[in-house]
C-alpha cells in the first residue's frame, strides 16, 4: 500500500538484463494492444532487418513477435502476440507454482492463471475466494475512471470573481496534482501549477480594467460531498500519511514535499493549495500595484445569488485521467486513488461521496463484464480491511485491459510497474529465483500488514500474453512473502510449459 517511486539503478543488476531487452517486447505490447485491427507495427521499431535478423543473436524468449493477430470477432480485443505461440499446459504450470507459491509462515496464497486472449484457466487455486485485495483494489477504480471520465479526460483548477468586489475565489475540480509553481507540460505530478494560475489570474483583473487596492481570496473547496475520511480507514493509517481528509484540489496528491511519498499528509489540504496560491497571487499582484490580503476564507454555501455563475478569470488542466491513472498504478498512492474515484462518481451523475465512488466503481467494474458476486467494497483505494476481491476477479479486470472490447481500459496498461524496473517492482526481483521476471512481469502490488497480492500481465517465453492474480490473507507480519509471489510470476515469463 505505501507508494514508492524507486526505479532502476544506474545498471542493471545481474539477472536483469534478461529483463531489460525483452523490455522492449512489453512495450511494443502496450502499443499493440491500443492498435485498431489492420494496423500494423512500424518495421523499424522492430530494428534493423526486423525480426530475422533479431533470432540470429537473441534467444526465442527475446525475440518480438513477427506478427500479432488481429482483434477477434468474440473478444473484440488482441489475439495471441504470435499465431503460433501455444497455450501453456496447465498441469505442467500449476506444477511449477505449486512449488514457489507458498507463504512464509501463516497465511494462505489464492490464486489463477489465464490465457489473455481466450480466457482459458491455466492455474487455478481457490480463485473464487473473496479476500482483501490490498491495494489491487485500485485495478477496479482504474478502469471505473477510464470507462467514464475517459483517458483523455481533464480536471479544472478555476479562479472565478468573488461575489464582492475585489474577491477571487480559488474553485477546486478535482486536481490533486497541483505544483505550487508554474505549470509543466511535460509533467503528471505538477502539470498544473499555482503560480501560473496566479499569474493569469492577474492579467484578467488587468484586462477587466476593474482591479485596484487589495484583493482577497477566498476558497471553494465544496465539490466532493460526504465525509472527507472513511470510517473504514484505521487512524494509524491515517496519522501515518496512508491517507488524509480529500478534498478536490491538493498540492503533490496532499503531500507536503513532491520528492517524499511517505510521512504525514496536509490535514487540509484544500487550504494548503489556498494559502500557496494566495502567496503566488501576492507575488504576481505587486509589479500591477495591486495586494493581496491576509489570509483566506472558505466560501460558504449561497454566498452567490442562486442561479448566477461567476466569471471564470483563469484556469489551469491536470494531466489527463489515463495519465494520472498511470501515476496511481506506478506508485499506489491511496490518496490519488480515492479521489479519481469520487470523480467517477461524479462523472457517472452520482455526488461525490466516498459511499458514492463505491457505488459508481463497483456498477463500472459490472459493465466491464467482471462477475461481481461476493465482491464487498468499503473503498476505492484498498486501505480498508473491509474490501473482499476474488483473484478471478482481478484477473478479469485485467484481462479487459489487455484484451476486452473496451478500448479505453488499454491506457491502464502502461501503468502497471515493470519488475525490477519501476514503480512500488523497482527494487523487486533481484533474487535469482526471480530475477526470470525482471523486465518482463508487468503487475500491480498490495500490501497490508498480513495481505499481500500481485495482479497482472506477462508475456511468457513463447510469446503468449498471460492475466495472473496471486492474493495472500493471513499472513505472518514482516515474513518474506513478497518473494513468493515474485517467484511465482517469474515462472510465468519463463515457462514454456508444454
Amino acid at each position: 500500500m505505501k507508494p514508492s517511486t524507486s526505479a532502476a539503478g544506474t545498471g542493471p543488476a545481474p539477472g536483469r538484463l534478461r529483463g531489460i531487452l525483452a523490455l522492449l517486447l512489453q512495450t511494443l505490447l502496450v502499443v499493440a494492444v491500443a492498435l485498431p485491427a489492420g494496423i500494423a507495427i512500424a518495421p523499424a521499431l522492430l530494428g534493423p532487418g526486423g525480426p530475422s535478423d533479431a533470432s540470429q543473436t537473441t534467444p526465442p524468449w527475446q525475440q518480438v513477435p513477427a506478427t500479432l493477430s488481429a482483434p477477434g470477432p468474440d473478444s473484440g480485443g488482441i489475439g495471441p502476440l504470435r499465431d503460433t505461440a501455444p497455450v501453456p499446459a496447465g498441469a505442467a504450470l500449476a506444477a511449477k507454482l505449486n512449488e514457489t507459491l507458498k507463504t512464509d509462515g501463516g497465511g494462505t496464497f489464492t490464486g489463477i492463471v489465464q490465457d489473455a486472449a481466450t480466457g482459458q484457466v491455466l492455474f487455478d487455486r481457490a480463485a473464487d475466494e473473496a479476500r482483501v485485495p490490498a491495494s489491487n483494489m485500485k485495478l477496479l477504480t482504474a478502469g471505473a475512471a477510464l470507462r467514464v471520465l475517459g483517458p483523455d479526460g481533464r480536471f479544472s483548477t478555476r479562479v472565478v470573481a468573488g461575489p464582492t468586489p475585489g474577491s477571487v475565489v480559488l474553485t477546486g475540480g478535482g486536481d490533486v496534482l497541483l505544483a505550487a509553481g508554474e505549470s509543466d507540460p511535460g509533467a503528471v505530478l505538477g502539470r498544473a501549477g499555482l503560480a501560473t494560475l496566479a499569474q493569469a489570474t492577474v492579467r484578467a483583473l488587468q484586462n477587466d480594467g476593474g482591479a485596484t487596492g487589495t484583493l482577497s481570496v477566498l476558497l471553494d473547496d465544496s465539490l466532493f460531498s460526504g465525509p472527507a475520511l472513511s470510517q473504514a480507514w484505521s487512524p494509524e493509517d491515517v496519522a501515518a500519511g496512508e491517507m488524509a481528509p480529500l478534498y478536490p484540489l491538493a498540492l503533490n496528491s496532499a503531500r507536503f514535499d513532491p520528492a517524499k511519498t511517505t510521512g504525514p499528509r496536509p490535514q487540509d489540504a484544500a487550504m494548503t493549495a489556498a494559502e500557496a496560491f494566495a502567496a503566488k497571487l501576492t507575488e504576481a499582484a505587486a509589479p500591477a500595484g495591486l495586494s493581496v490580503a491576509p489570509g483566506v476564507a472558505r466560501v460558504r454555501p449561497g454566498a452567490s445569488p442562486e442561479g448566477a455563475r461567476p466569471k471564470v478569470l483563469a484556469e489551469v488542466q491536470s494531466a489527463t485521467v489515463g495519465e494520472q491513472v498511470d501515476l496511481m498504478l506506478q506508485t499506489s498512492d491511496n490518496y490519488l486513488a480515492e479521489v479519481m474515484g469520487r470523480m467517477t462518481a461524479l462523472g457517472a451523475g452520482r455526488p461525490g461521496s466516498g459511499d458514492d465512488a463505491v457505488a459508481a466503481v463497483l456498477q463500472q467494474v459490472q459493465d466491464m463484464g467482471v462477475p461481481t458476486e461476493g465482491l464487498r467494497a468499503a473503498d476505492v483505494s484498498g486501505l480498508a480491511l473491509a474490501n473482499r476481491v476474488s483473484a478471478r476477479q482481478l484477473t478479469d479486470a485485467v484481462r479487459a485491459m489487455t484484451s476486452g472490447a473496451d478500448t479505453r481500459l488499454r491506457a491502464a496498461l502502461a501503468g502497471f510497474p515493470v519488475a525490477g524496473l519501476t514503480g512500488t517492482l523497482g527494487d523487486r526481483y533481484t533474487e535469482a529465483a526471480s530475477a526470470a521476471g525482471a523486465g518482463l512481469v508487468r503487475a500491480k502490488t498490495g500490501t497490508l500488514n498480513t495481505v499481500i497480492a500481485l495482479s497482472g500481465y506477462v508475456v511468457d517465453a513463447d510469446g503468449r500474453l498471460l492475466v495472473f492474480s496471486f492474493v495472500g490473507n493471513g499472513l505472518t507480519p514482516g515474513a518474506a512473502n513478497k518473494a513468493a509471489l515474485d517467484r511465482s510470476a517469474a515462472v510465468l515469463a519463463g515457462c514454456g510449459c508444454h
